[in-house]
């Protein structure tokens, strides 16, 4: 009978996870032919897309977020999953000194990839705008990748985009950031080895858009068609700005220039920055950003229609350049595939970390461990000397915030051991909140702690304390020594323009409001996050531990 028990129950579990993931908060497919944009309501900064056979491939910027390059599958540029990333550190060539990135680096590291298939490969670019320009590649794109090549060492080399040619030469166009390289506006481009891992060529000047119109030109994309070369650009800022198209015969230009996207009528800001795909069935897609502040850069797909040569992206044109759309018929791949969205939740009941949750900095051996035991055990990490906040601290365990609105739960068991150590839910940005549990004598205090302009290194404020009441606590033992595990479910929930409010219980039932309202705000380049973390008080204490038994984002 109990092997009869084991085998229903592998069968079950292996049932659940077989199905796709849905989200309870934010789905694009409608289910009847139609999506709704954003296809995805996450912020996945300066995506880039291609298709290989039946397959798409996105990427997109990861800055200090450790594992960094997100790889998402899709079948069809609606529905979307989380398979891979495509580093596993910030540890590469060309960086100093070599531990900058086990720090809080924010608004640094990898900025807006270019991703490409070629010759049996796949190949990311990005521009890491304090040390160059760097290019990773494998031939399984699920697996592990090979280590990082730095292709072009400098300041302010930004947003690389690759051309394998017809008669196998290779270009590489990128932009410049001002902050670094005091200038900015402009796209060069330089020519490539075979491998696409080398410059071989000197760089010229192609397009400059320093010109009373076309200001803030970076982040270029090449194409081939027809037997024009293409650059497809964004101008005019992130908040406010539009996409370019440029085409030219010769590689090296002059380049024509239409503006082919732009807000228009729509509350789609800033409709720009992606990359161009053609479908299996001949149609062409653009998938960009918009900016949404606290919910960082979200995902838009725009139809592309080719007009005299020029990609026309979204609807009702005039003079080439359209708007975009909020709702559109689903591309046609060919077939229809079931409805899918990247994960939020996690049971953790896998003995490797979830690819929604990311670390601040290069995660150090001790910070935790997943695992199949059904939770993910985090261990407290010592403040940094002269702490002063959260912006510090590289221990954090978080993912992107998936919704407008949301409710975000945890259950968590831990083992407190010393005074003043504690473990916390935190929405984390230039100003965050965290609601935690702390070691307090022989209580454990609650409290709702706030920072307003982090980055600024300002202190934190005290929101709200008190003591928890009735703390549902199990005896343990560590060897000889007693201990207390302490249960408690924390929530967070997110009302239309990232208002939030925290609550916690003793039972996962009852829960009681905590604190006061925070207004969530984006971080550096990068949307707000929610996530988790634990601090030991007193250097070299014995470290405490949380179990985080589940993480449930709903309604």
């Amino acid at each position: 009978m109990r092997k009869n028990l084991f085998i229903i129950s592998l069968l079950i579990s292996l049932t659940v996870n077989c199905q796709n993931y849905q989200s309870q908060v934010w789905v694009s497919d409608q289910g009847n032919g139609i999506y709704k944009n954003p296809v995805l309501y996450a912020d996945y900064s300066d995506p880039d897309v291609i298709r290989v056979g039946d397959d798409y491939y996105l990427t997109a910027s990861s800055f200090n977020c450790v594992p960094g390059l997100p790889i998402l599958h899709s079948k069809d540029l609606i529905n979307w999953q989380i398979v891979n990333y495509a580093l596993t550190d910030l540890n590469m060539e060309g960086v100093e000194p070599a531990d900058f990135f086990d720090k809080p680096q924010h608004g640094k590291g990898v900025w807006a990839p270019c991703i490409r298939y070629h010759n049996g490969e796949f190949l990311i670019y990005w521009g890491d705008p304090d040390f160059g320009i760097y290019v990773v590649k494998t031939k399984d794109i699920l697996g592990k990748w090979d280590k990082p090549i730095l292709l072009k060492a400098g300041k302010g080399l930004i947003d690389p985009s690759p051309l394998f040619d017809e008669d196998g030469k290779v270009y590489l166009v990128h932009a410049w950031a001002g902050s670094r390289a005091k200038l900015n506006s402009i796209l060069t481009v330089c020519e490539l080895d075979a491998t696409g891992t080398k410059v071989i060529g000197q760089e010229a000047l192609v397009f400059d858009g320093n010109d009373g119109i076309n200001h803030t030109v970076e982040g270029g994309k090449f194409y081939k068609k027809d037997g024009y070369y293409y650059l497809l650009a964004p101008a005019g800022g992130v908040e406010k700005g539009w996409q370019l198209a440029l085409r030219s015969k010769n590689i090296q230009g002059p380049y024509e220039v239409k503006r082919v996207l732009a807000q228009g009528k729509t509350n789609i800001n800033g409709p720009h920055q992606g990359g161009l795909v053609e479908t299996q069935t001949g149609e062409w897609w653009f998938m960009h950003f918009q900016d949404k502040g606290v919910y960082g850069r979200i995902i838009h797909l725009q139809p592309v229609a080719w007009k005299d040569g020029w990609p026309v992206m979204g609807i009702n044109d005039k003079d080439y350049c359209g708007e975009p759309i909020l709702t559109h018929k689903k591309p046609n791949v060919g077939k229809t595939y079931p409805i899918e969205t990247p994960v939020e939740s996690d049971e953790f009941n896998a003995a490797n970390l979830g690819l929604q949750w990311q670390w601040h900095a290069n995660p150090r051996q001790s910070w935790g461990f997943p695992s199949a035991n059904g939770y993910l055990r985090l261990y407290g990490q010592y403040y940094p000397d002269n702490y002063v906040n959260m912006w510090e601290i590289p221990n954090l365990l978080m993912q992107k915030l998936p919704a407008p609105e949301f409710t975000a739960t945890v259950k968590l068991n831990t083992i407190l051991l010393n005074d003043g150590d504690k473990t916390g839910l935190i929405m984390m940005g230039w100003d965050y909140s965290y609601i935690s549990i702390s070691k307090k004598g022989n209580d454990y205090l609650l409290e709702q702690i706030a920072c307003q302009e982090a980055e600024q290194k300002n202190p934190e404020k005290k929101l709200a304390e008190e003591i928890l009441r009735k703390p549902n606590i199990k005896e343990k033992y560590l060897y000889q020594t007693r201990v207390e595990e302490l249960e408690i479910y924390f929530r967070l929930t997110v009302q239309e323009g990232g208002i939030c409010r925290f609550s916690y219980s003793s039972d996962g039932k009852k829960f009681q409001t905590f604190g006061e309202p925070f207004q969530a705000r984006q971080g550096k380049w990068i949307g707000a996050k929610m996530g988790m973390f634990i601090l030991n008080k007193t250097p070299d204490s014995n470290r405490s531990w949380v179990d985080m038994d589940w993480f449930r984002v709903e309604k």
